[in-house]
């Protein structure tokens, strides 16, 4: 049972979506945090987080500003510090392709500079948060989500006698979270006409605490190497619309760069080293630190079938305009009204 009481824990990237949230919930769940540190580089999103979360409320809080791109900043911030949640990147898709080498230094660099500071600390578990966009890239945000999945997986490689264990979460389109598709559309509605990429286009969803949820089992389950996936819903881009926006005309605009139509979480050649563990598919490395058989038993670890593949369009599971629009009133927007 994991236990964050009398524990510290830093969170870069700390001041966004998933962020927030996850610090609401973990100083909701574990009241006797030792410290909660909210690592990011943006001082206007740390002084609004600081309103909703002060330390006259909060004493385990700590705003700390630095980028991951800063190796020093990172190892002086690492510590005392127990476990890492490691949520900063650059991820917008379009912005990524125009400023390549900004987003390797950020998601590569960055990763890899965390990754050196958790060894040269004394931090026990590191989770990094991936995204659908990393299997099978297209874009410059997937591949560096995937370059940065390999280093935390390989990561358990170099540890040596340190206890200490990395692995990853990836999941699809978080509901509501800076910049998604949700209060775009919402945003959007003022026009009278909602701009759809390709007709046929479907992504995973999953909500805030869904993501919060996933971490916490990471941190709580991972013996080092995983690949956490959620087995979560498929939502088509079309019924998203008619769902926030059915007043409105739907204008075919065509794919943005490096979008894909359909996303994937598990490739078929993932499909090798998979794992059933009810709740959560987990990718799991072609070479272990740990007995395969152990694990398989411990968490009653079924392997998928040669081939198998997690795709938001071949999905078993989807979520219709109605069910959009209660996720949305309770996920995003209380006062949502379609």
């Amino acid at each position: 049972m994991l236990d964050l009481n009398e524990k510290s824990v830093l969170i870069t990237g700390g001041t966004g979506s998933l962020g927030k949230h996850l610090t609401k919930t973990i100083l909701s769940q574990y009241p006797g945090i030792k410290r909660l540190v909210i690592f990011s580089r943006d001082e206007q999103k740390q002084f609004q987080m600081s309103q909703l979360f002060p330390n006259s409320k909060y004493p385990g809080i700590r705003y700390f500003i630095g980028d991951v791109r800063d190796a020093d900043r990172l190892k002086r911030a690492f510590k005392d510090i127990d476990h890492v949640i490691h949520a900063a990147a650059m991820k917008h898709v379009p912005i990524a392709e125009y400023n390549p080498s900004e987003c390797i230094k950020t998601n590569v660099l960055g990763a890899e500079n965390v990754i050196n500071a958790a060894l040269e600390t004394d931090v026990k578990s590191v989770v990094a948060l991936s995204t659908d966009k990393a299997a099978a890239p297209i874009n410059l945000y997937g591949a560096t989500k995937l370059t940065s999945d390999k280093l935390f997986i390989a990561a358990n490689n170099i540890r040596g006698k340190r206890n200490i264990r990395f692995s990853v979460v990836r999941y699809g389109n978080v509901m509501g979270s800076n910049g998604s598709v949700i209060p775009f559309f919402i945003n959007k509605r003022k026009d009278g006409v909602i701009p759809i990429t390709d007709p046929e286009m479907t992504r995973f969803n999953i909500t805030l605490q869904g993501g919060v949820d996933m971490v916490l089992h990471a941190m709580e389950t991972a013996w080092g190497g995983e690949i956490f996936v959620p087995k979560i819903p498929s939502y088509r881009i079309t019924e998203l619309a008619t769902a926030i926006a059915p007043e409105c005309r739907q204008e075919i605009v065509g794919i943005r760069p490096g979008e894909k139509v359909h996303e994937e979480m598990i490739t078929s050649s993932d499909s090798f080293t998979t794992y059933d563990l009810g709740k959560y598919y987990a990718i799991l490395p072609q070479v272990t630190n740990f007995d395969l058989n152990d694990y398989i038993r411990h968490f009653g670890a079924k392997p998928v079938e040669r081939g198998f593949q997690y795709n938001s369009g071949q999905n078993s599971e989807w979520v219709s305009v109605d069910e959009i629009r209660k996720l949305i009133i309770e996920h995003v927007d209380p006062d949502f009204k379609a």
